[in-house]
């Protein structure tokens, strides 16, 4: 009996994508039918969403890119709006994240927003590592790639506990964001982020106070 499944693809990268269709076409078991849709943005992502809802045939799976070009209306700004969007809408859609990102911070958010049944790391990926997923996910989830499996291990063996705030504060301060420019992407007073700058060092056991050096620590751990 043919098992059908519906796919959704979503990346802006038409080369990209069409190495993803031709991978799971030539290694599909032969009682497998894929029934595969693009989207290269995140209008059009919503779009087939919307309409396979609409039409009650909805998607098994979605393959989402994280980097995307926003939505026309701004509501969507990536991939990961766009599946916690399918989370909604699409309740028993299986979601199989891809990204060039590799922080610890950007890979923890999204397994605690998303919670993917798959999640690979593009410069981990090859074609049989992503055909390997694509089964895993089928049968038997979650199935993450090397990069993401080496974060979790270290943030879980590490008895260290850093909250999503604290997390984002060093996630801020390794992409160059100085300190007095930190209450505007975090939504609270400096007197508070000092607050948590100094407990991120007593954390980690910095004693000389420099951003440089706190982070290196927090790399060493897996935060960063």
């Amino acid at each position: 009996m043919t098992e059908k499944i519906k796919i959704l693809m979503i990346d802006d990268h038409p080369m990209i994508i069409e190495g993803y269709q031709n991978t799971l076409l030539f290694t599909k078991k032969e009682s497998q039918e894929l029934l595969i849709d693009i989207a290269n943005n995140c209008d059009e992502a919503i779009k087939a969403m919307d309409k396979s809802v609409e039409v009650n045939i909805p998607y098994d799976i979605l393959f989402v890119d994280i980097s995307l070009p926003p939505s026309t209306d701004g509501s969507m700004s990536s991939g990961e709006d766009l599946a916690e969007y399918a989370r909604k809408i699409l309740p028993n859609a299986k979601i199989i994240i891809l990204t060039m990102f590799n922080e610890s911070f950007r890979i923890h958010n999204i397994i605690k927003t998303i919670d993917p049944e798959g999640f690979l790391i593009k410069s981990d990926l090859t074609s049989s590592e992503l055909a390997s997923a694509f089964q895993a996910v089928l049968n038997n989830p979650p199935f993450y790639s090397g990069t993401v499996n080496s974060h979790i291990r270290k943030t879980i063996t590490s008895d260290l506990v850093i909250d999503d705030k604290n997390r984002k504060i060093l996630h801020l301060l390794s992409q160059g964001v100085k300190t007095k420019n930190l209450a505007a992407h975090l939504g609270i007073s400096l007197s508070a982020i000092e607050k948590r700058k100094k407990q991120l060092r007593e954390i980690f056991e910095v004693g000389d106070g420099q951003d440089e050096t706190l982070l290196s620590e927090a790399r060493k751990k897996g935060f960063v």
